[in-house]
This record gives structure tokens, C-alpha cells and sequence, in this order.
């Protein structure tokens, strides 16, 4: 999710002396070393089912970040860079209420993956209209391209549903993860990608209408996602009907968020 700031700028950040922090390093560290240990332990496979999904879930969203800053940089919003959004820090884009516990939680509960950051655009920086869809679009964009890398893992690696099938289930759903946050996200609701790609061609009271409503109209769109039988089924047939098309087992992600759920 990004939201569009208006008016000034944040206080600049110092500059970064590395294009990408260490930190997102570690966790790149720690997402082999659990897929590795899962390959080398099987019987330690089902305990780490949960770290490496969740630090795949943080890694996508600092993909996710990442894809709006990039694009908002080349649009001409050169603060991205101060503010530290060009190096793939997730302190830089993670609040823990609405970035990690909120997001963890409806993945857990169904299934679900929400992007939960946030970096803030100065679009006064940005000249055209049609910049803020392709800054909101860059988020998006992110995200698909860690289902990619996925999908081609389990492309170049077809034997590993039979000889590492807890860890094939893992990445399945984390995979699901990513289809899910991505038709969610495109949804033209205020506070989400979907409404910012739009949002720039609206009218000007829709537009501040939208800004008004966004910090709880998606708390309202993901109750009514549980609550209203219509709008749920929608959004899963979307989600099966988009795992047929990239060739995504819509079964064996779900055997992955059993295993997710170490509480069961």
C-alpha cells in the first residue's frame, strides 16, 4: 500500500552509504538457511514452516515498498532516496501494528496476504497525472515479481513436490500469499494500490473523499471479506481462477497454511 503524501516532505534521512541495507540482506540469509535446513532435516521441516514463510511474507513486502519508491524516483520525487525507501530496509517501511501483526494475523486466519507498508510520495514532485498510477502500479508490479521468481522455482525444480514436499508446500503458500495480495491490492478501494492507480483521474471531491476515508475503509473491506458470503466468494474464485492461469496447486498452498498454523 502506498500512501500519497501531500504538501511537504518528511525530514530527510541521511543517505545510505550501501544500495541495500544489511538488514534485508539477513533476512535473504535467513530464508536460505530455513529452506536449506528444511531440504537437509526433514524432521525439523514442519517447525520451520512458519519462520520461513513469515520472513518471506517480510521480504515480498520490502519488494513491494521498494517497487514505489523506484518508480516514484524515476517520476522525480528524489526524497525516496534521502528517506532510505531505495534501500530495501524493511525499518524503513514496517510499522509492527499494521505492517507485521495485522497482515500476520489475516494470513493466519485466512489465507490471505495484505501488503502492509508503507512509503510516503511527495507528489508535488510529481508533474504528471498519469506518475501517481505508475508510483501506485510500481507496488503492485513488486509483488508480482516475487510470485515469478516462485513460479519458476517450481518450474526449474519439479521434483521437489515429491523429495521435499513440507518445504514445496511452504513456498506454495507463500506463493498464494502473493496472488492474494495482489488481487486484493488492485481492488479500487481508498487506501490501496488499486484506488491509487485511479485515484489521479477522479474528480477532485471523489479524490478528497478518498483521502478522508482510506485510514479505516480497508479495515472495512477486509471485515466484509469474512463477514459477507458474496464479496468472500468472489474474491476466492478470482484467487483459484489466477492460480489455474500461472499453473500455482491452489491445494497444495492450502496444505502449506495448515502447516503455517503451528498451533493446530
Amino acid at each position: 500500500m502506498s500512501d500519497l503524501q501531500r504538501g511537504r516532505s518528511e525530514p530527510a534521512q541521511s543517505l545510505q552509504r550501501w544500495p541495500v541495507s544489511s538488514t534485508f540482506l539477513a533476512l535473504i540469509a535467513a530464508f536460505l538457511f530455513c529452506a536449506v535446513w528444511m531440504l537437509y532435516r526433514p524432521d525439523h521441516a514442519r517447525s520451520l514452516v512458519f519462520p520461513l514463510v513469515f520472513i518471506g511474507f517480510v521480504i515480498s513486502l520490502c519488494l513491494h515498498e521498494f517497487g514505489h519508491a523506484i518508480v516514484a524516483y524515476h517520476c522525480g520525487d528524489r526524497t525516496v532516496r534521502d528517506k532510505g525507501y531505495l534501500t530495501l530496509d524493511p525499518l524503513h517501511y514496517t510499522d509492527l501494528q499494521y505492517s507485521i501483526i495485522f497482515p500476520l494475523l489475516i494470513m493466519a486466519l485466512g489465507g490471505i496476504g495484505l501488503p502492509g507498508g508503507a512509503v510516503y510520495i511527495n507528489t508535488l514532485y510529481l508533474r504528471r497525472r498519469v506518475y501517481g498510477s505508475l508510483v501506485s502500479a510500481g507496488g503492485p508490479l513488486g509483488t508480482a515479481v516475487v510470485l515469478a521468481v516462485l513460479m519458476v522455482l517450481f518450474s526449474a525444480v519439479p521434483e521437489m513436490a515429491a523429495t521435499a514436499p513440507v518445504l514445496y508446500a511452504a513456498l506454495a503458500f507463500l506463493a498464494l500469499l502473493q496472488v492474494t495480495a495482489l488481487i486484493f491490492n488492485l481492488i479500487p478501494c481508498p487506501g490501496l494500490d488499486g484506488w491509487g492507480i485511479i485515484e489521479p483521474f477522479l474528480p477532485a471531491a471523489l479524490r478528497r473523499f478518498g483521502r478522508r476515508v482510506a485510514p479505516f475503509a480497508i479495515l472495512v473491506l477486509v471485515a466484509a471479506l469474512f463477514l459477507v458470503p458474496g464479496l468472500s466468494r468472489w474474491l476466492w474464485q478470482t484467487v483459484f481462477a489466477a492460480c489455474a492461469l500461472i499453473g500455482l496447486d491452489a491445494r497444495v498452498a492450502f496444505a502449506g497454511l495448515r502447516l503455517f498454523r503451528f498451533w493446530q
